[in-house]
């Protein structure tokens, strides 16, 4: 028997698991670049018209985070098993820094296995 919850059935219950595969600072410092890079390319697209600048930023913030994850955690990137809810994780994750409650966020994954091999496993 397994000392974490069942796998997630809707975003709410993903959010500690996607927490747990940012643990490492450098990571989500990573993945906080790519945001950051993507909010710029969003409001240059907004000051320009230029569509190009929306994918030249999505591919931007994913460059940055799957970095992170391959450099730093160690790990593969949630997009791969949960794609919409990882989206919505990271720019949670971004909220949550800007607004000093990092820490919160990170202690909720804390004693979590990875997200991707838990589900893979499952499967």
């Amino acid at each position: 028997m397994t000392n974490h919850p069942p796998l997630p059935r809707t975003f709410a219950e993903f959010w500690p698991w996607y927490m747990a595969a940012h643990q490492d600072a450098r990571c989500r410092a990573v993945h906080y670049v790519g945001s950051i890079g993507g909010l710029a390319a969003l409001g240059a697209f907004l000051a320009t018209g230029q569509w190009w600048l929306i994918l030249a930023g999505v591919v931007f913030g994913y460059a940055c985070a799957w970095f992170g994850h391959f450099a730093f955690e160690k790990n593969r990137p949630a997009t791969w098993v949960k794609p919409w809810w990882s989206f919505m994780g990271d720019w949670r994750m971004f909220w949550m820094w800007i607004t000093g409650r990092e820490r919160e966020a990170v202690a909720l994954g804390a004693d979590l296995p990875d997200i991707t091999e838990t589900i893979r496993a499952a499967r």
